[in-house]
Parts: C-alpha cells; sequence; structure tokens
C-alpha cells in the first residue's frame, strides 16, 4: 500500500449489527465514541441498524424493519392518491 495516501484516522473499526448482534472489523475512518472488545482487542465501535447478516436480500427472509414509522408515514401522505 502507498504511503502517505490514507487519511490519519484509516484504522480497523468494529461494525456491529444491532438488529442481531453480528460484529465485523474492517478498516475505517469513521468517527466513533465508543469502543468494542473482540477477541481481547479494543476497537472502536460503529452501530448499524441492518447490514449483510440482517438484510432480506442476503438473507432470503422479508423481514420488516421499520424503526423510525417510515412506512406509516409514507402510507398517511399518498393514501388521498388511493383509488
Amino acid at each position: 500500500m502507498k504511503q502517505g495516501i490514507h487519511p490519519e484516522n484509516y484504522r480497523l473499526v468494529a461494525f456491529k449489527d444491532m438488529s442481531n448482534d453480528e460484529v465485523f472489523i474492517t478498516k475505517s475512518t469513521a468517527n466513533t465514541k465508543e469502543t468494542i472488545e473482540v477477541d481481547g482487542e479494543n476497537y472502536p465501535l460503529v452501530k448499524l441498524e441492518i447490514s449483510r447478516t440482517s438484510h432480506p436480500f442476503y438473507t432470503g427472509k422479508a423481514k420488516l424493519l421499520d424503526t423510525a414509522g417510515r412506512i406509516d408515514k409514507f402510507k398517511n401522505k399518498y393514501a388521498k392518491f388511493k383509488k
């Protein structure tokens, strides 16, 4: 890898899928305030609502994940156009 082309905070970061508690580690520049211990090592933690381990496209399971009421807001907004 070429030296001096990556940002200073390019490091290993743990990403945790909050819907199934799956944790994976990859390099990132994401800013975090929390840490997590994985296999005896501490990593900065980024929490995700959905990842490849819980997304219906990758798992083959149709699962409704509506954490902010977005579906209801959409239905209410466009109910007047319903025939």
